[in-house]
């Protein structure tokens, strides 16, 4: 079955980069409508932006749409993430400005507010894209992979100097509820070497330690400490959630993240689409459906974030 939300969901909060107020509204769509934002301090055309991964730019501190005209909608990722993690496969997202807002840097109050609202099933076949072979792309020492698996999985290694980050890893079976459970609400993390370096150069204008886990060193700067003791690499999971979904459909496969990030993530669907023999679309009958993210989730799943 697919889904859409049951009425509409609103959002306020700062963008990361420009720091300005934005306005999001999560609102209902028809039946193999897909995900589709509309920029709506624009008009006509140029403001319509659909959430696909050959209109993806490649950047590596978020994930960036940009349409035929050159509109451009900036930190897609954790909206994206909340709407696959809970199977939400139609709906049509009005933004306010160039970036969804960045909340608390993780995708929990998008999960929070949506699953508060209610979501209604649709009648209709929904598609999933099955991956038969593996394909793998790198740069340097990073790398992602997409290979066969029943359901849908999530495999991540990261490495950084920064003794309180580490080396992390963390392998999950995305069935039902496991994203709202496990990874929805770990946020994004920088260096703070990072943040002075963006802040030079004119970005992360609206980050702080209250929208994002920042390190230095050994130390963790945000207050509270973190959310998990290995939230770095719940986020990185989150984000590979988020621009996965930029398929336009569920995946049954296994993804593996080494050091990987949004740029990687992109290059690999783009790797997918281009060899017609390492994938087929299939209809989702009831037991892959059970596989699936989304499937049973409720909003009490919020509590039992592990």
């Amino acid at each position: 079955m697919q889904m859409t939300v049951a009425k509409d969901v609103h959002f306020k909060g700062t963008g990361l980069h420009s720091g300005r107020p934005v306005h999001l509204i999560v609102r209902p769509a028809p039946r193999d409508h897909g995900i589709r934002f509309r920029r709506s301090d624009l008009s006509g055309p140029a403001a319509e932006l659909d959430a696909r991964w050959d209109k993806a730019e490649q950047t590596p501190l978020c994930t960036r749409l940009v349409n035929d005209h050159g509109t451009q909608l900036s930190t897609i990722e954790h909206l994206m993430a909340a709407l696959a993690g809970l199977g939400i496969t139609n709906a049509r997202i009005d933004v306010s400005a160039p970036e969804v807002p960045i909340l608390d840097g993780s995708a929990a109050p998008f999960v929070r507010k949506l699953l508060a609202s209610g979501l209604v099933r649709q009648p209709g076949a929904m598609w999933v894209l099955r991956i038969l072979k593996p394909v793998t792309v790198t740069n340097g020492d990073a790398s992602a992979t997409l290979s066969p698996s029943a359901g849908f999985h999530i495999d991540f290694h990261i490495d950084f100097e920064d003794a309180a980050i580490g080396s992390q890893a963390l392998s999950l079976n995305m069935r039902n509820g496991a994203f709202v459970r496990n990874l929805c609400d770990s946020r994004t993390f920088c260096r703070q070497s990072d943040v002075d370096k963006m802040r030079a150069a004119g970005l992360a204008l609206g980050g702080t330690t209250e929208n994002a886990v920042v390190f230095d060193g050994d130390k963790v700067l945000s207050p509270g400490g973190l959310r998990h003791a290995d939230e770095p690499v719940r986020h990185k999971m989150l984000d590979a959630l988020g621009d996965l979904a930029l398929a336009g459909m569920p995946i049954e496969g296994r993804y593996t993240g080494v050091r990987a990030g949004h740029s990687l993530t992109n290059q690999l669907l783009r790797a997918v689409f281009e060899q017609p023999d390492s994938y087929e679309i299939v209809e989702c009958d009831a037991d892959m459906a059970e596989a699936l993210p989304g499937v049973g989730v409720k909003l009490s799943d919020l509590a039992l974030c592990a």
